[in-house]
């Protein structure tokens, strides 16, 4: 990330070094070089990939910003550098291309290189609610209704529910087809060179230009916003049952509190809670870019940069903290035996756990 904003503010945050300025840059740069590779003869091909290597470093990211404040977005300025840069190799640098095609398969490349931590943190929080569901299929505990004692369950039928709901978030988000963008300026460029160019950056071969079809990044919003809601109610549950007066349950690590040493305070749960009431605000707008004009609109498109970013750097971090928050939770067997105020039969609630373990992701 610049320097202008590290995230202290946003300590839920997650994919730092994936979706910073930097990484942006890196994947713009990344499509103009698959670009003139699939177009350009190798003497400048050449020429652009070491541009593009001595760019990728580019320090003084804050000059580019002021620079695309002029054309509305950042590949303009970025274009003028490379063309610059190769000299008589310039009519080979965008060729084709319009600067949405070149920000839309760049953010679709951030994308793809987040969900990749994002499903291992997912695949870690699967596995150790397995643990959890099976070492207490027939732990005792009341189940809450209306925030009242209701009847019994077991903490092991609590712990299949919130494995359910984060095999869920993981099947949505493996299933979500990331395309390159190829249209050109008004999306009638040849699909051969489309499919070329998306085979040449390792994105999906889209059946159209999606400038003003924007299904890839609602179907991406949706999915998020999903894997944040599902891990809220692991993070939900966690801050009843591990109030004091409940204790229940108990972060392995806990934060602690400015002015008073005596709290343990559920801060991984706290920081999925933060992430979880954040990302559909950000969701709303990514689908209302859905109604979008013309073959290039002015004002969705751009509108999505930022809160799709956000919204991958909070679904994200969301999933590290779950896997640390599940990895290290205490689960206290005595308390929910003597907070039950109504005696019953486990039997179902246990059943039900054998049931949902048969769900494989």
């Amino acid at each position: 990330m610049s320097s202008a904003d590290l995230g202290l503010l946003s300590p839920m945050r997650g994919a730092g070094e994936a979706t910073g300025d930097q990484a942006v840059l890196r994947a713009m740069l990344e499509a103009e070089l698959a670009l003139a590779r699939i177009q350009a003869p190798a003497e400048a091909v050449a020429a652009i990939e070491r541009a593009c290597a001595a760019m990728a470093e580019l320090s003084d990211l804050a000059a580019l910003v002021e620079l695309a404040r002029a054309g509305g977005n950042p590949v303009i300025p970025l274009v003028e550098r490379l063309r610059a840069a190769v000299g008589e190799h310039a009519r080979w640098v965008h060729a084709g291309a319009t600067s949405q095609d070149i920000l839309d398969t760049a953010l679709m490349l951030i994308t793809r290189r987040t969900l990749g931590p994002l499903l291992a943190d997912l695949d870690i929080v699967i596995g150790g609610l397995i643990r959890l569901a099976r070492d207490h299929r027939d732990t005792p505990m009341a189940a809450r209704t209306l925030t009242q004692q209701a009847v019994p369950t077991t903490f092991g039928l609590k712990a299949a529910g919130w494995r359910k709901l984060a095999i869920d978030a993981r099947r949505r988000l493996a299933v979500l087809e990331l395309p390159a963008q190829l249209g050109g300026p008004a999306g009638t460029l040849d699909p051969a060179l489309t499919a070329a160019f998306a085979r040449e950056v390792g994105l999906a071969v889209p059946l159209l230009p999606w400038h003003v079809l924007r299904a890839p990044v609602a179907d991406l919003a949706g999915a998020l916003a999903f894997t944040c809601g599902a891990l809220g109610k692991l993070a939900a549950d966690v801050l009843v049952l591990s109030r004091g007066e409940i204790g229940e349950l108990s972060e392995g690590v806990g934060g602690s509190s400015s002015s008073m040493p005596h709290k343990h305070n559920p801060v991984r749960a706290v920081m999925i809670a933060a992430a979880a009431r954040q990302v559909p605000a950000l969701t709303s707008i990514l689908y209302g870019s859905l109604a979008a004009e013309d073959e290039r609109p002015p004002g969705a498109w751009h509108a999505e940069w930022q809160p799709l970013r956000e919204a991958l750097r909070l679904a994200a971090g969301a999933a590290r903290d779950a896997a640390e928050l599940v990895s290290g939770l205490r689960v206290h067997p005595d308390r929910m035996r003597a907070n039950l105020a109504v005696p019953g039969s486990t039997g179902a609630a246990a059943d039900l756990v054998t049931r949902a373990l048969e769900d494989t992701p």
